[in-house]
């Protein structure tokens, strides 16, 4: 058995760095809120459970744009192409208009925004969230998919964005 050790004082930047080293898939979650359509970038998305379809991701307790995107109780996780490093930059920002040209998008029958260009989306009904130090986990359930086979996923390591190259066959 592991012994636990005590709680010691991390670090925050060399834990960030840390955690850098590890790449990570790029999504734009997006949700039709009451002031319109809404979004952000998230590297942290992950598979949760195949039965029932369930994924995740964080967002950080800070965030001004997740508590209108909450509320609307759908969203849709846009799974970015390689080429979308502008656009996932673009909804990493703060005080911009993050649906105007160029960036492309059209509404679901529900009103939720669809990224043009993605390689996948994945259209969600909000399942559960938890609050976990300085981010929320939110849960949704998949009610919906499209896929675009030919695409190439965005990736972010080390602060810079990327894209996957497949080694040997």
């Amino acid at each position: 058995m592991t012994e636990l050790l005590p709680d010691r004082v991390i670090d925050e930047a060399r834990f960030r760095r840390a955690l850098g080293l590890h790449a990570a898939g790029v999504v734009v979650v997006t949700a039709a809120s009451g002031d319109g359509p809404a979004g952000l970038t998230a590297t942290s998305f992950s598979s949760v459970s195949l039965s029932p379809p369930l994924v995740s991701f964080y967002v950080a307790r800070t965030s001004t744009t997740w508590p209108s995107m909450g509320d609307a109780g759908r969203f849709a996780v846009n799974i970015l192409a390689s080429a979308q490093a502008d656009l996932a930059a673009r909804f990493a920002q703060r005080g911009v208009d993050r649906f105007a040209a160029p960036t492309g998008w059209r509404p679901d029958a529900d009103g939720t925004p669809l990224l043009d260009g993605v390689c996948a989306h994945l259209l969600c009904a909000l399942h559960a969230t938890l609050d976990l130090g300085d981010h929320t986990l939110v849960v949704g359930r998949v009610t919906g998919i499209s896929i675009r086979e030919s695409g190439r996923p965005l990736l972010y390591h080390r602060g810079r964005f990327g894209d996957f190259r497949p080694q040997g066959r």
